[in-house]
């Protein structure tokens, strides 16, 4: 066969598909926008390899050439000047697309359509808002109207089978005003895995965390669920050597080695052998380190083999379903699969696994008061002892039965779709008075996140999953204590575009700016002080001890109780060195060590179990006549808090990867 020609410089043309992943709006009208993320978007890692895909096979021709920008607009600024201008240079054509728009981000998403059509740009937007509506709603809602009134082209369901359809449609200047895909659901048997560049990771905490969707869709009829309306409730996934494949490769070339199974319910996916059976042999036989957690439902621990081939395949944490432990909720909104007297069964069959466990729950349903509430959560702590917890609102998503429903009745629901995130009040519940709802969801997450519980927690888990579920602890906090949102949306360090503001905000003046932004980072600053101070103090009192360690704890105990009374610092490095004649095991001090004596290292960290006494004596002495008349001890005190803190963040890292 002859080879095809390559088409000239001259006659070349490229096509560049800019793909957005929105985020929302906060309360005042800005974007919000982390420093860094912690969960890369997999409907970015989606369309990516499908734009890749179109590319490699030269779907559109020769003599097109495509390039493929991907921007996640929760950790990245969208260079809006920059996309518009691209549309003008020769022989160049720019679609933006705007993919997996949910409920509480078409509000953005609709101001960046906007924005790039009055630039002149082709406009596509997707996701689970526009599929769930358009699925449901007896006709083209207002919102959706006003953007395919302006030119935007709203695509409806999975594009697996069609995106290469859509981007020469794109290519010819003939995109359809609507895409209807609903009843084409594809078969992702082997369609392109899930792939993103390491300069997107890079944006995030954890630079080897990917994320892949193993197969789409629920067997279950949850009535708040969007799921069923918008992928299906047959099971469709992908191939399980492909998957494994795909994985090997991610290791070799860019170390990723866990993972987020992005199913909604990976228990119902029918390859979950195979692809247990395919990582084990990864982990076992080609000594790659994968890990991986998923979301599973209640009933996953009464599959045969499924909880020790998942143990075996590296799971380390899993994500419950889980909802409410009221029967009569479950009822209600038709969760008929949860037996709320056999979640116990179900938690402690993970454990005995050594797999961290993660309840959502939400708060709302119709049986719900503020005091059962309350009790919920202490059953939650109490009783079914979860590691974890994520609290939600229950909200009438456009795509899942609630609201087809209210919206048939004419109930009132919260007009701004900004607000439709399960973090605010979205409807008037008859048992909360206005604002109860909100206050009743963030006083569990005050409870369950007290310091009191997390130490309760540390010291029950299996030793394998403690660092584990200090990090996420570390995490959830931050996000709900300091950053005041969700984990699921919330990264670390808010960033703040001044110009870039919902419409109808005004725009601050660059003074005006600074001094808000200015308090609002002092204040996250001396937020992230306080957890890390709280979080070191936890880990002091939680840490795994060597067996080395707790018998020169005890035989300092002992001479404390012969003495009766405190020992000076010099009996104390007796102490340990006789220790250390008697357990030659425990670690001997670098010369460097000495010269500090009981301020070394191994000192602090084995006799340390608490920073109390630190925190005592800065109290005391942060006054001005107290700090200068003892400088040596405020010296000896901040030495000592420093080789503290230096060694918590040593462990926070070893755990971070």
């Amino acid at each position: 066969m002859p080879a095809i020609p390559k088409p000239s410089l001259s006659t070349r043309r490229k096509m560049r598909v800019v793909i957005i992943k929105p985020s929302k709006y906060d309360d005042d009208g800005y974007v919000i926008r982390h420093f860094r993320g912690v969960l890369p978007s997999n409907t970015l890692a989606c369309l990516s390899s499908l734009t890749q895909d179109v590319a490699d096979r030269r779907f559109l021709g020769n003599d097109v050439e495509i390039e493929i920008e991907l921007i996640d607009d929760t950790v990245q600024k969208i260079p809006y000047e920059r996309i518009i201008r691209s549309q003008k240079l020769p022989r160049q054509r720019t679609i933006v697309a705007l993919a997996g728009v949910q409920t509480n981000q078409f509000a953005r998403a609709a101001d960046l359509a906007k924005k790039f059509r009055a630039g002149g740009l082709q406009v596509l937007i997707g996701g689970f808002h526009v599929s769930g509506t358009l699925a449901l709603s007896p006709k083209i809602t207002p919102e959706i109207k006003e953007l395919l009134d302006i030119g935007v082209t709203v695509v409806k369901g999975e594009v697996e089978d069609t995106w290469g359809d859509i981007l020469r449609d794109a290519d010819a200047d003939a995109l359809r005003p609507i895409y209807d895909f609903m009843d084409c659901k594809p078969d992702l048997t082997h369609k392109p895995i899930p792939m993103v560049s390491g300069k997107y990771l890079r944006k995030f905490i954890a630079s080897n965390f990917g994320t892949i969707d193993c197969s789409r869709g629920c067997p279950f009829s949850c009535s708040f669920c969007t799921i069923i309306n918008v992928q299906g409730r047959k099971m469709r996934v992908r191939s399980a050597e492909t998957m494994i494949d795909t994985l090997r490769k991610n290791y070799r070339n860019r170390k990723l080695c866990f993972y987020f199974f992005t199913d909604d319910n990976f228990a119902r996916n029918t390859n979950w052998r195979e692809i247990f059976h395919g990582l084990a042999k990864l982990r076992e036989e080609e000594h790659i380190p994968i890990q991986f957690m998923m979301q599973v439902d209640t009933q996953s621990h009464k599959i045969p083999d499924f909880i020790p081939m998942a143990a075996k395949a590296g799971c380390s944490q899993v994500f419950i379903g889980m909802e409410s432990i009221n029967p009569q909720n479950l009822k209600a909104v038709g969760k008929h699969q949860n037996n709320a007297e056999d979640y116990k069964n179900l938690i402690a069959a993970w454990h005995d696994a050594k797999i961290i466990t993660q309840a959502a729950y939400i708060f709302g349903f119709p049986f719900d008061t503020p005091e059962s509430l309350r009790e919920d959560v202490r059953r939650l702590q109490e009783e079914l002892r979860v590691d974890l917890a994520s609290f939600f609102m229950l909200t009438p998503i456009p795509g899942s039965q609630d609201h087809a429903e209210m919206a048939a009745r004419g109930e009132e629901m919260h007009p701004d779709l900004n607000d439709y995130d399960s973090f605010h009040e979205a409807i008037r519940h008859p048992n909360f008075a206005p604002g109860e709802l909100l206050a009743a969801y963030r006083e569990a997450w005050k409870n369950f996140y007290s310091f009191s519980h997390m130490k309760e927690v540390l010291l029950r888990a299996n030793p394998e999953n403690y660092g584990d579920i200090l990090r996420d602890f570390l995490w959830y906090k931050n996000s709900a204590m300091v950053e005041g949102g969700h984990p699921m949306l919330h990264g670390f360090f808010r960033l703040k575009d001044r110009v870039d503001r919902r419409t109808g905000y005004a725009v601050e003046s660059r003074i005006g700016h600074f001094f808000r932004r200015a308090r609002e980072v002092s204040q996250t600053l001396r937020g992230w002080l306080f957890l890390l101070l709280e979080m070191e103090e936890l880990w002091l009192q939680t840490r795994i001890r060597s067996d080395a360690e707790k018998r020169l704890r005890l035989e300092i105990e002992n001479l404390r109780k012969q003495l009766n009374r405190n020992l000076r610092s010099a009996e104390l490095q007796l102490a340990h060195m006789r220790t250390r004649l008697q357990f030659p095991e425990i670690r001997v001090p670098s010369r460097l060590s000495l010269m500090f004596r009981d301020l070394n290292f191994s000192m602090t960290k084995r006799l340390t179990y608490s920073r109390k006494d630190l925190k005592h004596f800065w109290r005391r002495s942060l006054r001005p006549k107290t700090l200068f008349a003892r400088p040596h001890k405020v010296a000896f005190h901040l030495i000592k808090d420093t080789q503290l803190f230096l060694m918590f963040v040593r462990d926070m890292l070893v755990v971070s990867g």
